[in-house]
């Protein structure tokens, strides 16, 4: 009887263990941007009205690409719901993925047009500064770019 107690507080103890490792992930985490990079949100050169502007900027184009973050969303929903009905129209997954490829794109124009719109209101050393900072870091999530 006090083998299996001792087996059963083992056991227990090996689940509650790997439960609390595997509740943590890989480690990453979302990103910040890139190892070693100060960005916008460190300790950075940027002088207090740029990191307004900056600041400006990031909600205009957030507030600007909500209905299409949205779109996408709702799209990425009807196409997993294609790919999970076994009756679906192969022609019908075709166009949905088309379509999220388009606004995909749409997505990124917008978004590289922001970052020019963002690098005009650098200075060159700024620009050299921030040079590693440009792209997505470590991490599971893509980051944010927020101005302090």
């Amino acid at each position: 009887m006090k083998k299996l107690f001792v087996v059963l507080v083992l056991l227990a103890v090996g689940i509650l263990g790997a439960t609390y490792v595997y509740a943590h992930g890989p480690g990453f985490g979302p990103g910040y941007g890139k190892r070693g990079c100060a960005g916008f949100w460190g300790d950075s050169s940027l002088t207090s009205e740029q990191k307004a502007q900056l600041k400006d900027s990031q909600k205009k184009f957030f507030d600007e690409t909500a209905s299409l973050r949205e779109t996408i969303r709702s799209k990425r929903i009807e196409l997993q719901s294609l790919w999970t009905d076994p009756k679906a129209d192969p022609g019908m997954i075709q166009e949905k993925e088309k379509e999220l490829r388009d606004l995909s794109n749409q997505m990124r124009d917008k978004m590289v047009q922001h970052k020019l719109e963002t690098r005009n209101s650098l200075t060159p050393e700024q620009i050299s500064e921030f040079s590693s900072c440009w792209g997505r870091g470590r991490g599971y999530g893509r980051g944010r770019m927020d101005v302090e």
